[in-house]
């Protein structure tokens, strides 16, 4: 079997082991790999093809690594919607309480909710912008 047969057949069990466990760093291999078949087909020896492959599918898997981490921290989970999927929901503010609290009806049930601080306390329609305990923080929309 030709080398460069095997650096393809090596990257298409790649793709399809990425397929079954879902890790994307195994297509970033599988890039690696890719580039070890293009240098055998280029006729390369077979140290410069394990190179190719391994400097190219390094970089990949260290560029991938960068930019998912590159996003930034994550807002802590009270306040994150990939965390608690009640931010960002709006709900209906028909009263303020002098204490700065107003009883709203989301999801079936009353929740207490407050003002973001610095806001001023309005009536109409706001956003949740977090949740702390059972209590909603909302801005005006």
């Amino acid at each position: 079997m030709e080398p460069s047969t095997m650096w393809w057949v090596l990257a298409g069990i790649t793709v399809a082991a990425e397929l079954l466990i879902g890790s994307f760093y195994l297509l970033m291999l599988s890039l690696g790999m890719a580039a070890g078949a293009i240098a055998a087909q280029a006729g390369s020896p077979l140290t410069l093809q394990l190179l190719a492959a391994a400097s190219v599918g390094g970089a990949a898997v260290l560029g991938w690594r960068r930019w998912k981490q590159g996003g930034g921290a994550e807002p802590e989970a009270q306040s994150n919607p990939n965390v608690n999927l009640d931010i960002g929901a709006l709900v209906n503010v028909e009263a303020w309480a002098p204490d700065g609290s107003a009883q709203v009806h989301y999801r079936g049930a009353n929740w207490t909710a407050a003002h973001r601080p610095g806001d001023a306390a309005q009536t109409g329609e706001h956003r949740v912008v977090e949740v702390q305990g059972s209590r909603l923080i909302l801005e005006k929309t």
